[in-house]
Parts: structure tokens; C-alpha cells; sequence
């Protein structure tokens, strides 16, 4: 289980470890095209596969998409059967794909709604792709943030546990869906809507927020590099202030300096001796 950032501050990085994603706007994109909504869903499939591809290349290590909400329920029937068919047929036709290049997939959420088909095909993509690790790809399907902690809540007090001990984070923490996973460090909602909307509520304490216009069917790799260049402008204190950050920032220049120093790597420095 990953250390959560409001017990340790994670190491800095140029690109962000993990990205959770919620992917708005399609149906927008087809009114604008005077298109049924399905083929905005259908159009919104191919950027997932893209944005998939482009993490890979840039090392991102865990992508989680926001794929239907516990709220999308509320939508129009039609609406929701196309969405559930398509979610199946995702299932069984791009698991394949993403097994043969490394990708783990994981789906988080109460499936229980979709039915046993749907269930045993996310079980038997899991354990497909359980072994790979170069990128590990969560659908969150069904999913609520408030459905989390209060499952997560379920599990950990049904666990036996000495009279009079309290809880900690831990405790809730290795039960939520991403337990397996460190807490994302950039989250991106698309179609210009500016609020996380019941996803990931625990996880995104100390995650870095960009909003952007762009619809879902239009989000490619110069739109995900957009946001990535957000993430790197920006100083991630963790409750810090600015003066302790440039401290440690200093530290750990030193640090990998003498080490490069050790292994004898680093390049000669014909500046004089460096002081302080």
C-alpha cells in the first residue's frame, strides 16, 4: 500500500506518477456535429485509447478514468444502455490489446448493477493483466467517492480489533478501490466543468486540479501535454511553505550531486570549488 500525502511528502517529479482523468463533454461533442450522443461515447473511446498510449510513452505509471458515475444512473434509459454496452464491449475487445503491451487493467465501482457479464469479464481482465506493469489502468465504473469511503468504512469495522482502539488512515486506507495505487498527482477534468464531482473525495487531498475546455472526443496527446506543463508550474507544498520547499529542493541537488560524485559520473566542474 502506497503512503498518503498527508503522512509523507512524495519525492518531486517531472511527470506526474499517476493521473486520474474525468473524461467530459461528449455528449456536447455530437449535438455540436448534430450527431445522437452514442457517437460522441463512441468518438470518447477513441481518445481513451490515445490518452492510454500517450501515458505510456510519457512514463506516467497509473491512469484512472472516470468512466460512470453512481449519478449516471440518473440519465436517460436509452442513454445508460448505450453506455453499459459499451463498457462490455470495451471488455471484450480491447483487453487483448492491452495485455499484449504491458498495461494491468483494474476497474473500480459497484459493479454489481451491470450484471454477472459485465462483473466476470472485469474479473477475468484483471486477472489477465494482473502481472503486467507498465502502466495500470483503472475504470472507474459505478463509482462514487462517497461509495467508497462508506465501503471502505464497512470493511474496516467488520475486521476484529482489540476493545478501545481507534482508527487511523490506514486503517480506511487499504480497503478504498485505490488502494493499490498512489494518490493521483494531476487530475484533469475535461469539457470545461470545474468540479471533481463525487470522484476519488479521499484521494485528491493533495492533488493538483486542471480544468480544461477541450471535449472529451477532442482530448489528444497536446491536450494531456497541456496539462502536464500545468502540473510542472506548479509548487507542491503539502503544507509547507515555499522557503522549506527551495530548502529540501537544495538538499536533494546535493545529495545527487556527491552521489554522482561517488559512482564518478559527474561532469568535471571547471567553475572552482562550490561552497555552502
Amino acid at each position: 500500500m502506497f503512503t498518503s500525502t498527508t503522512e509523507s511528502v512524495p519525492a518531486p517529479r517531472a511527470v506526474p506518477r499517476h493521473v486520474a482523468i474525468i473524461m467530459d463533454g461528449n455528449g456536447r461533442w455530437a449535438r455540436a456535429r448534430f450527431l445522437p450522443r452514442v457517437a460522441g461515447h463512441r468518438r470518447g473511446l477513441e481518445a481513451v485509447r490515445e490518452t492510454v498510449k500517450a501515458c505510456v510513452e510519457r512514463g506516467i505509471e497509473f491512469l484512472t478514468l472516470f468512466a460512470f458515475s453512481s449519478e449516471n444512473w440518473r440519465r436517460p434509459a436509452e442513454e445508460v444502455s448505450v453506455l453499459q454496452q459499451l463498457f462490455r464491449a470495451a471488455l471484450e475487445q480491447e483487453v487483448s490489446k492491452l495485455h499484449e503491451v504491458g498495461i494491468r487493467l483494474r476497474v473500480i465501482g459497484d459493479l454489481e448493477p451491470f450484471g454477472e457479464t459485465v462483473a466476470g469479464l472485469a474479473r477475468k481482465a484483471e486477472a489477465l493483466t494482473a502481472e503486467n506493469s507498465r502502466l495500470t489502468l483503472s475504470i472507474a465504473a459505478n463509482y462514487g467517492g462517497r461509495w467508497d469511503l462508506m465501503q471502505a468504512v464497512n470493511r474496516m469495522t467488520r475486521e476484529p480489533r482489540p476493545a478501545g482502539v481507534g482508527y487511523g488512515e490506514r486503517d480506511l486506507a487499504r480497503h478504498l478501490a485505490l488502494s493499490y495505487a498512489p494518490e493521483p498527482d494531476l487530475f484533469i477534468r475535461t469539457g470545461g466543468e470545474q468540479r471533481i464531482s463525487n470522484f476519488c473525495l479521499w484521494q485528491l487531498a493533495y492533488t493538483e486540479l486542471y480544468f480544461t475546455p477541450t471535449l472529451w472526443p477532442d482530448f489528444n496527446r497536446a491536450a494531456l501535454d497541456a496539462a502536464i506543463a500545468s502540473f510542472c508550474e506548479r509548487e507542491r507544498r503539502f503544507g509547507r511553505t515555499s522557503e522549506q520547499v527551495s530548502a529540501a529542493a537544495r538538499g536533494e541537488a546535493r545529495s545527487e550531486d556527491a552521489m554522482a560524485a561517488f559512482l564518478g559520473t559527474s561532469e568535471p566542474d571547471e567553475s572552482g570549488p562550490r561552497h555552502g
